[in-house]
């Protein structure tokens, strides 16, 4: 009777070590199997599985890169979203042969100097402030304007991200007082007047003409000018983006030839833009139409109330004008994407 019971005992423990043996042996397996699987998706993607990893793992982010005039324009790049994604879009600024290869038809060019590096970076979400610890290549610019330049692309693509309003340049680990050519990077720096022309007048407007380095790939270049007004207002913007850019800048607008501004107000969100009808068989082309109503609201865009942007010809809505036009929902949120 014992040995009967030391039997069935014995022989339960070996079904149940050969059960737990199976389980770890498929769990083994499924983990294998599991790995595997991913691997296959990975390099057979269907069309949706690609979209899908795009729109989760990239973010549009807006980097500042020079032209051959050293201007600054601002380009909407794709990002993967990592950790430290900040740090990581100053390494699309570096000119080196890669980044200067992805920019090679736009025609634009990095404007960080040849070896710079982001040795370090913290941003405090309450003040905003970045500090950005770069390594002393930066100093290595070619003169004054190129200097101005590199400080400006770093505040504007930085101050890009909502945490960040201000930036504070160091250098291996210690703060200048002044960089090569003597500009001021001791106290922390916020976004102050992107491609100034000149400095004479009472008040600034930024202005957004267009430029094109290569004849193949045209771009929208926000351009600080000073005013006579007291205060920079919507009318005065338009003004200035009406009579044209700067001589010899090399730039240009999308209003067409003859259009001429009337007046501008603001109504619940939507800046109302009266234009004179004299000019309207210029713009009657839907493309026409459009760069022009773009060109007018990347100008507008710099006043926080404006939403939208609505066209007037002669105080007529485009159908009471009889133009079968189509004007666009909101401010465009990117000037330039590449």
């Amino acid at each position: 009777m014992v040995s009967k019971k030391l039997i069935s005992i014995f022989l339960l423990l070996i079904i149940l070590v050969s059960i737990t043996g199976c389980g770890k042996m498929q769990a083994m397996k499924e983990m294998i199997t599991s790995e595997e699987d991913q691997k296959d998706t990975a390099e057979k993607p269907t069309d949706s599985v690609e979209i899908t990893v795009e729109q989760e793992d990239a973010r549009d982010t807006v980097i500042y890169y020079k032209s051959d005039k050293n201007l600054l324009v601002p380009i909407k790049r794709k990002i993967s979203w990592d950790t430290g994604i900040a740090k990581k879009t100053l390494s699309y600024m570096v000119n080196n042969d890669k980044n200067q290869t992805d920019m090679v038809k736009s025609g634009l060019n990095p404007v960080l100097p040849t070896g710079s590096e982001v040795i370090g970076m913290s941003v405090d979400e309450e003040t905003g402030l970045a500090k950005v610890n770069f390594s002393k290549e930066i100093l290595n610019t070619n003169d004054k304007v190129e200097e101005v330049s590199l400080v400006n692309a770093v505040v504007y693509t930085l101050t890009e991200f909502p945490t960040i309003n201000k930036v504070q340049f160091m250098i291996d680990g210690g703060i200048k007082e002044t960089l090569t050519y003597g500009t001021d990077v001791f106290d922390p720096i916020e976004r102050r007047d992107i491609n100034l022309v000149d400095n004479n007048g009472d008040s600034k407007v930024v202005v957004y003409y267009k430029g094109t380095t290569n004849g193949e790939y045209e771009y929208y270049v926000p351009v600080t000018k000073t005013v006579t007004a007291p205060s920079p207002d919507m009318y005065t913007a338009l003004e200035e983006l009406f009579e044209g850019p700067p001589e010899s800048s090399g730039l240009y607008t999308d209003i067409p030839m003859g259009v001429e501004l009337k007046g501008v107000e603001v109504k619940d969100g939507v800046a109302v833009v009266d234009l004179s009808g004299d000019t309207k068989e210029n713009i009657m082309n839907q493309q026409a139409f459009d760069s022009m109503n773009k060109n007018i609201a990347l100008t507008l865009s710099q006043f926080d109330e404006i939403e939208k942007v609505e066209m007037l010809i002669d105080g007529k809505t485009l159908e009471e004008a009889k133009m079968n036009l189509s004007t666009p929902e909101s401010i465009p949120t990117f000037a330039n994407e590449y």
